[in-house]
């Protein structure tokens, strides 16, 4: 299993990772998962690092020049692992893993399925990195399609990343099968709300909005800022639990405009913990603008019995359903205006956070994909043979 990524570092894509080996290791399936030296170990999954790099420390998502030296490393030392292992196929995470892991499957002759969580593309212009249509992003467009192309069978973690790959890169139907992320539903489950606030030291007698992911403008921090400050102008009496890193920008961010008596900024949350911190909520928010990537913890959120407000996007339909409260997309007066209505109805909240963990409990759980996981592997090694 490819990983070309500082793993594991408490993030939605390492989340996946993570829980995807744990539940085809309980299937009986023996891997080895290969990435980069940064992050920590998780104790059920044997872990193969590239060699440390002492001046690269980023933990946080998103593109950097670093990159292809680390994945060349990354190359090498997964050549090396396998010559050992004798691995049946290559999963590979992210475009640079399916990328590595089309040299590795010319190599050692066996197939590479390719675990998709957004476009490439997609990514390194939400992140910044570069602008639509600049010669750089027609360069990773090209890089894209390359290896879209490649692999014997991508899983994606939405239907409409499955339908752009179809649609918008010409990827066969056959090979591409949607993945959604799942949640592990006995450790994610409802706790108790007033313990959970007392230990956090937030306010006992405020409803409590949680937030917890990567801090940044594509995951809708800086609306949700923008959201806090409408809510306090028009007197709403609600509490922010944001819970995430980078989070020192956001801190100076909320001083500025007179929002830190109304946030609790916890910094990095180790995902074995998130269950009690999730407790504290009242309501969970995700208002990511991403349109390119999934949208992982609202199937925590789910499980944990929060109801949930999003923007309204084909990723967070299909997760969410008909348990989900949706605002116009990247619109934070309509944002304020449904998390004020949902404040006021405390018998909508109970009855749409039943509804979430019921949902997560029959559809979502990590054993469902990892059983589908696990036939399409079976499907790739008898098809090779």
């Amino acid at each position: 299993m490819l990983a070309p990524t500082p793993y594991f570092a408490d993030r939605g894509c390492h989340v996946r990772i993570y829980e995807e080996a744990r539940v085809v290791k309980q299937l009986g399936h023996d891997l080895r998962l290969v990435t980069y030296h940064l992050g920590r170990d998780m104790a059920e999954i044997p872990t193969e690092r590239i060699m440390r790099i002492p001046w690269y420390r980023r933990l946080t998502a998103g593109p950097s020049w670093h990159k292809p030296y680390l994945d060349i490393l990354l190359f090498f030392k997964a050549l090396k692992v396998a010559r050992s292992f004798r691995p049946h196929l290559i999963h590979a995470h992210l475009h640079e893993g399916a990328f590595i892991g089309i040299f590795l499957k010319a190599i050692l002759g066996i197939p590479l399925l390719f675990d998709c969580q957004g476009s490439l593309t997609g990514e390194i212009i939400d992140h910044g990195f570069t602008r639509r249509g600049s010669p750089l992003a027609r360069f990773f467009a090209l890089l894209e399609r390359f290896i879209n192309t490649r692999a014997d069978v991508i899983v994606t973690s939405s239907t409409a990343a499955a339908a752009a790959l179809v649609n918008e890169w010409g990827v066969p139907p056959a090979t591409v099968t949607p993945l959604t992320d799942g949640v592990n539903t006995e450790e994610f489950a409802p706790g108790d709300r007033g313990a959970a606030k007392r230990s956090l030291g937030l306010p006992p007698d405020l409803p409590v909005a949680v937030f917890l992911g990567l801090l940044n403008r594509y995951q809708g921090i800086d609306l949700l800022l923008d959201v806090m400050g409408i809510l306090a102008e028009r007197g709403v009496r609600v509490h922010l639990l944001l819970m995430g890193f980078p989070d020192e920008k956001y801190r100076a961010r909320a001083r500025e405009r007179g929002l830190d008596k109304l946030i609790t900024l916890t910094g990095r949350i180790d995902y074995r913990k998130a269950p009690g911190y999730l407790a504290a909520g009242d309501l969970a928010v995700s208002p990511k603008i991403s349109l390119t990537e999934a949208n992982g913890k609202l199937f925590n959120y789910m499980a944990c019995g929060l109801p949930c407000l999003v923007f309204d996007t084909p990723v967070n339909r299909e997760i969410l359903g008909e348990t989900g409260i949706y605002a116009r997309f990247a619109d934070p007066v309509d944002f304020a205006d449904r998390l004020e209505r949902m404040l006021a109805d405390q018998a909508e909240l109970e009855r749409l956070g039943g509804a979430a963990r019921d949902k997560a409990v029959a559809e979502h759980s990590w054993k469902n994909r990892g059983e589908a996981l696990c036939r399409l592997y079976a499907s790739l090694v008898a098809g090779r043979s």
